[in-house]
């Protein structure tokens, strides 16, 4: 009867090729992990950046409105959008408003939650044309936190902002006459929230 012991197997010599497929799969990992890591990242560095250059028509946040105002206005338009799935009524109270540069504006919208059961919403927001985003400022906002309706209850939820006097000086803006501040209520799922690519695609989607 054959027996075999330790002494008796032999190891297989670690080839060139093993140890090049054992690099590769060790980069290929690395790698992973590496894009992994960037994924998270690129989300706030993309809304850091869109907040600086006010690309994509995302606006700015101050803390004041500029003490000097510019002897010309412009008219703003007010939108507002819900996802499907939130069973609010979300509206403008004022449908546009006439502002002079520089100055503090007020504005206010509406919403009712029409279900039988408290939910909480959270608003998006951005300004078209796109190119306006660098110029307009919100001092104070419902959407920098979100809001909790009970079922059938209804609240008038305001916007304070100014257009940057800086605008004046940008020639591409001299035919501006308009901006569009739009916003789209999502419902909060403390479990499952909302996903930004589908906040992103509804932003930039102005009716």
């Amino acid at each position: 009867m054959w027996r075999c012991g330790a002494s008796d197997m032999q190891r297989q010599p670690v080839t060139p090729n093993r140890a090049k497929n054992r690099k590769v799969a060790f980069l290929s990992v690395l790698f992973v992990a590496a894009m992994v890591g960037l994924a998270y990242a690129s989300v706030p560095l993309y809304r850091m950046f869109c907040q600086v250059t006010g690309f994509g028509g995302t606006t700015q946040r101050a803390e004041a409105a500029p003490e000097k105002t510019v002897d010309r206005h412009m008219t703003i338009r007010f939108d507002a959008n819900t996802a499907p799935s939130l069973p609010w009524i979300f509206e403008p109270v004022q449908r546009t408003l006439d502002v002079k540069i520089g100055a503090e504006n007020f504005a206010y919208y509406r919403a009712t939650n029409t279900s039988d059961h408290p939910i909480t919403g959270s608003a998006v927001f951005n300004v078209a044309p796109d190119t306006a985003g660098a110029y307009f400022n919100k001092i104070e906002c419902f959407c920098f936190t979100e809001q909790t309706l009970k079922p059938g209850q209804s609240i008038e939820l305001p916007v304070s902002f100014f257009i940057d006097p800086a605008i004046v000086d940008d020639h591409g803006m001299d035919k501006l006459t308009t901006i569009t501040l739009s916003y789209t209520f999502y419902p909060v799922d403390k479990a499952n929230s909302v996903s930004s690519t589908e906040k992103t695609s509804t932003e930039t989607n102005l009716n």
